[in-house]
């Protein structure tokens, strides 16, 4: 059971080559796809370069749209979404996501950062459903409706989807990893401002969820 990962990218030139090529180096990944979620920098080249597939959208669409660009892509049953500003991935970082889903121990894993640094540990510890690190069947996934309009509530979209389907999650310890933050990425202000909207995002896919099951 090959794997695809899918990994949404946005102006991450400083990062992108060490995720893709991490990731190119195991045998279990048959392709890997990066999708420039309207990217100005050099990412897509970059991630060209390093031997990604690369899809390039003509304007910043959010990630769930980029998400959906790529699993439109993906011809396995296994699919692994890698955030691109990651920083200290390893291999084993990358099998012990797969190898529960491959195995059929669990429909989807879920990476959550520790003994990284202070910032991005704490926040994946107090809401795990946040994080980007994920394996999943792509038989689950195919099942969500509406992923490429959720942006940043991508991964609650996932995490509430799979809960109220009772598949088997499990949580996977990401030892020694991070990510670069968005205020480090645009300074103060800016990363503050797209840091509240990434919220703004998150709530509105939990408030949808929410009125739906009061619904039913």
């Amino acid at each position: 059971m090959n794997v695809t990962a899918v990994i949404p990218a946005y102006n991450e030139e400083h990062t992108i080559a060490g995720v893709v090529n991490c990731v190119k180096g195991i045998d279990k990944i048959q392709k890997v796809i990066v999708v420039s979620d309207g990217s100005t920098d050099r990412t897509a080249e970059i991630a060209k370069k390093c031997g990604a597939e690369v899809i390039e959208l003509n304007e910043n669409i959010g990630k769930g749209g980029a998400i959906k660009a790529g699993i439109d892509e993906c011809g396995t049953e296994v699919i692994l979404f890698l955030d691109a500003d990651l920083i200290g991935l390893t291999k084993k970082h990358v099998l012990d996501l797969i190898d529960p889903v491959i195995s059929d121990k669990a429909d989807m894993t879920i990476g959550i950062f520790k003994n990284g640094r202070m910032v991005t540990d704490l926040a994946q510890k107090v809401t795990p459903y946040l994080s980007g690190q994920r394996a999943i069947k792509k038989s689950i996934i195919d099942r969500i409706p509406n992923m490429d309009i959720t942006r940043y509530g991508v991964e609650v979209a996932l995490t509430k989807y799979v809960d109220k389907s009772s598949a088997r999650v499990l949580e996977v310890d990401l030892p020694d990893m991070t990510h670069v933050t968005k205020e480090e990425k645009l300074g103060i202000i800016k990363g503050v401002q797209a840091r509240i909207k990434m919220y703004w995002d998150i709530v509105k896919i939990l408030s949808s969820y929410n009125l739906k099951k009061e619904l039913k």
